[in-house]
Parts: C-alpha cells; structure tokens; sequence
C-alpha cells in the first residue's frame, strides 16, 4: 500500500479535512507525519510489504519540508527584527542636516544650498531656477572641475517670490541631466502605509528615505 493512499484511507476514516486547521509549524507537520507513517505500516499488505527505503525516502521528505517550515519562521523574525530597528533608527534622524536628490525646491525667503555632480569638467556651468509659471532665474557657476559643485539660492538677491521652483543645469559641455542635491534638516520622521520611512524636510516637504543620498558632515561648505 501506498504512502499517498494510507493517507487518503486515514483522512476519510479519521480526519474531517474541511474543518481541519492548517498545520501552524513543523512539529505539527512532523506529528502528522508520523501518524500517517504508522497507519502506511499497519496498513501494508503483509504479502507484499513495502520497501524500507520508501519509508526513508518519505522520512527524508518530511525532514526536508520541516526545515523549510522552520526557515520561513526563522525569516518572518527577522523581518520582523529588520523593521524594529529600522523604525529606531529613523527617529534618530530628526534635528540632523542631510542631503536630498531632488530638481525641485520650495522657497520660502530663506538662502537654500545644494550641490550638483559634473561628470566632466566644464568650462561654463549655469544653473536654471523655473517657477511654476515658467519664468526662469539662472545662476552662473563658471568654469567647474569634475566632481562635486556647491551652490546657493538666494531668493532675495534673484528676486525669487515664495513658491515652489524646478531647477536645472546646462553645461558648455552639453552634460543632460546633471545630478542635483538640496541640503536641509530632518524635522519630522514618519512611516508611510508601505512601512517605508518618510522624512519631513522644510524646502522639500516628505521626502522617502532612500531619496537621501548623506546624513550628517561634509554637507556643502555655504551650509
């Protein structure tokens, strides 16, 4: 007789299978296991017995769905540990001075201060500040080296109402897409519905944690 017909035999005789829970953990699939085992051996035909390596071939079976059972288990704590100490984490960042890639600033009268990334050195950088309604400011920069270029926007000097603007860069080199970053300071930490922290940055308004690019020192020298 079968392993897979004992326990069909052994469900219909002495398990209700639509009311049955669902095994929580190894040890119950292990239990179970071993309950069909039993009932395969005292079922066999006696003229025709199974093979011993069935039974260790089934056991190693069981063996191995069990470990699998435990791992998942093993992994869901973690996850579980992972979250916690991310939520942790992320509530140390208020008060602290980060950088954001972003092209976007909202100006409230105050000097903003960022820095952009040059792949090549340039002789002419200029950097483009566009209002909502499409009026455009610019910021010379001059000849730069490759690497990082610090700037600051002044809305009082350029004339810069309060409101949100865009920024750009154009090169003498024809560079497209030149990263930016926009320094500020962390005042709030929330965690969105996906469980992913949000930091609330004045400037920038929520901005997700994996837009940060650099927590703490080193932030732009007009900082």
């Amino acid at each position: 007789m079968s392993f897979a017909s004992v326990q069909n035999d052994y469900n219909s005789d002495h398990m209700d299978v639509s009311n049955a829970p669902p095994a929580a953990n190894g040890d119950d699939l292990n239990n179970l296991f071993m309950t069909l085992l039993v009932a395969q051996i005292q079922n066999q035909d006696p003229l025709n017995p199974t093979d011993g390596t069935e039974y260790v071939d089934q056991l190693a079976q069981m063996t191995q769905v069990q470990s699998m059972s435990n791992m998942t288990a093993m992994l869901q704590n973690t996850a579980t540990l992972v979250d916690n100490l991310q939520l942790l984490a992320t509530g140390n960042l208020v008060g602290q001075s980060v950088m954001v890639r972003s092209d976007k600033v909202s100006l409230e009268g105050q000097p903003v201060h960022g820095r952009l990334t040059l792949d090549h050195p340039a002789n002419n950088v200029t950097l483009h500040i566009k209002d909502s309604a499409g009026n455009e400011k610019t910021i010379e920069l001059g000849a730069q080296e490759q690497g990082l270029v610090d700037f600051t926007i002044d809305p009082e000097s350029l004339g810069l109402e309060e409101g949100d603007y865009t920024l750009s860069v154009v090169t003498d080199g024809g560079a497209e897409q030149v990263p930016l970053e926009i320094a500020g300071t962390v005042n709030s930490v929330r965690i969105g519905a996906d469980g992913s922290p949000m930091l609330n940055i004045p400037g920038l308004g929520e901005v997700p944690y994996y837009n940060i690019s650099q927590f703490g020192s080193s932030l732009p020298a007009t900082f």
